[in-house]
């Protein structure tokens, strides 16, 4: 079990996860926390396609983005992107297994 950080994500994709070469994971979490005084819109993508798209999370609030279990295969990655610079934190939880 491993997590995967991204701080301070804005309007440039950040890639928060790839799967390790050899590698097979599952995604068990996914959480984005508003660091702004404003609301904010996100998009989460997993191995390219979205899970979720201009996601509203208002001031200050947080957001579990999976309801189930997501499974990844090498190379693929998990991408996050915010409407508003600098404003949104990450955390992805995923077990790889080689």
């Amino acid at each position: 079990f491993k997590n995967y950080t991204s701080a301070s994500v804005g309007t440039g994709a950040t890639t928060t996860y790839t799967v390790p070469s050899s590698t097979t994971s599952v995604m068990i979490g996914c959480n984005l926390a508003n660091r702004t005084a404003s609301q904010i819109k996100v998009d989460v993508q997993a191995a390219g396609v979205y899970i979720i798209k201009d996601t509203p999370i208002p001031s200050g609030a947080g957001l579990s983005v999976l309801d189930g279990k997501i499974i990844l295969e090498t190379t693929d990655t998990v991408i996050v992107t915010s409407d508003t610079a600098s404003s949104c934190d990450v955390i992805v939880s995923v077990l790889e297994q080689t």
